[in-house]
């Protein structure tokens, strides 16, 4: 097979060793669905010529746009739920009353297969539009077996039909279902013993639960840990969202690819994922549509050199905005982040926090995942919002066309 190459381009590789892992006038050359040789244009080893060239003329090229935390697949939408915040009503409110997750349940339910992926897929090339290439999909809306493991056939499928690569992860301790009501301790049993048939299916690559005061307890979410440690299964968390919990410290303790939102993390939660490797995800959309006004601890993390990722965590009730990019100017404005530390958050943290090594930087070996841009600095991306400046999107060697 031989390489084509891409040149003449301004390239943030986001590698280790200078800022932005930057190289002006460089060249990329990709054999197959795999990165054979990354760097400046003049240092291009010899060799056989290459099948096809492709002159950038010095356009922009970053990693491919990671999305590691998004609830993709469900029915209906909650509209008239936004207005009620506006009037006055809380989340927990709006929740306790029936409303929230267990609103989107049941329309999500109510939905057939073919309804639940045609509306996912709209959402999905929304931010493949973007540059995103890789994405990750919880389940969550279903709240029973059964439910629970259409939602996840549905992400799948959306990885076979869509120039996407998709992973899912089973999040039935999401709430509980009405039909478990005062039983919640029965219900994690019976979500437990979906994981097994889920795997064997081929339809879960990690395990996620909610923990807080409108999910579930601690203890509730160590049995689902548990569970998916049995299975082998990874597992991460939506941790310290609206309260402290010790949701973080407890996943940090299962090896958690990452804890999701963290807005109350506490100084020993921050220590626990220093420690155990945990990426801290970071959710700039939800903060900003719920209104919030706790931030969660950014310099402590930095301090402490915990990894931050960001993602769009697209639903349908606190987050339902389908522009990565525009999670990379909120996490700037909103959490103070740098443009590059925000980059890292959609590229290598986030690649880290689905425990995939092969994608996030540009570097010899790891898979052609890239995305051209019209811009001179992916700092340019950080800083305007509102325009797609995507030219090109390139996922394992082949070029995607734009929906």
């Amino acid at each position: 097979m031989t390489p084509t190459l891409w040149q003449h381009a301004r390239i943030a590789t986001l590698a280790p060793g200078r800022p932005w892992g930057w190289i002006d006038d460089g060249a990329l050359l990709v054999q197959g669905d795999t990165l054979r040789w990354v760097g400046p244009l003049a240092e291009l080893p010899a060799g056989r010529p290459p099948d096809a060239v492709h002159d950038l003329g010095g356009a922009l090229v970053t990693p491919g746009l990671i999305d590691a935390h998004t609830h993709l697949v469900y029915g209906g939408d909650r509209a008239a739920e936004f207005e009620l915040r506006l009037q006055g009503a809380s989340y927990e409110e709006i929740a306790r009353a029936g409303g929230g997750i267990l609103a989107t349940v049941a329309a999500t339910r109510a939905a057939s297969d073919d309804e639940l992926f045609a509306s996912a897929a709209a959402r999905a090339r929304a931010l493949v539009s973007e540059g995103v290439t890789t994405i990750e999909i919880k389940s969550g809306y279903g709240l029973s077996e059964a439910h629970e493991a259409r939602c996840l056939a549905v992400a799948r499928r959306l990885g076979r039909e869509l120039p996407l690569t998709v992973r899912t992860t089973s999040l039935a301790a999401h709430a509980l279902p009405p039909e478990y009501a005062g039983r919640a301790d029965d219900y994690i049993t019976d979500a437990c013993s979906w994981l097994a048939g889920q795997q064997a299916q081929g339809l879960v690559d990690a395990v996620d639960a909610f923990c807080d005061t409108i999910g579930f307890t601690p203890a509730q979410t160590e049995r689902i840990f548990l569970a998916a440690r049995h299975l082998g299964l990874p597992v991460k968390l939506h941790a310290e969202q609206l309260s402290d919990q010790g949701g973080a410290a407890l996943a940090a303790r299962f090896g958690a690819f990452s804890c999701d939102h963290l807005e109350h993390l506490s100084s020993e939660g921050v220590a626990a994922m220093r420690k155990a490797g945990t990426v801290a995800m970071l959710l700039p959309g939800a903060y900003y549509f719920l209104r919030e006004t706790k931030l969660p601890p950014v310099a402590a993390l930095r301090a402490a050199g915990v990894p931050m990722a960001i993602a769009s965590d697209h639903n349908p009730g606190s987050s339902p905005g389908l522009s990565l990019l525009l999670m990379l100017n909120m996490a700037c404005t909103l959490f103070r982040l740098t443009p590059e530390e925000a980059w890292r958050g959609v590229t290598v943290d986030a690649a880290r926090a689905l425990g995939l090594a092969d994608r996030g930087m540009l570097a010899a070996g790891l898979r052609a995942d890239f995305v051209v841009w019209d811009a001179a600095h992916p700092r340019d991306l950080a800083y305007r919002y509102g325009h797609n400046p995507c030219l090109r999107i390139i996922r394992g060697g082949v070029e995607t066309i734009r929906p």
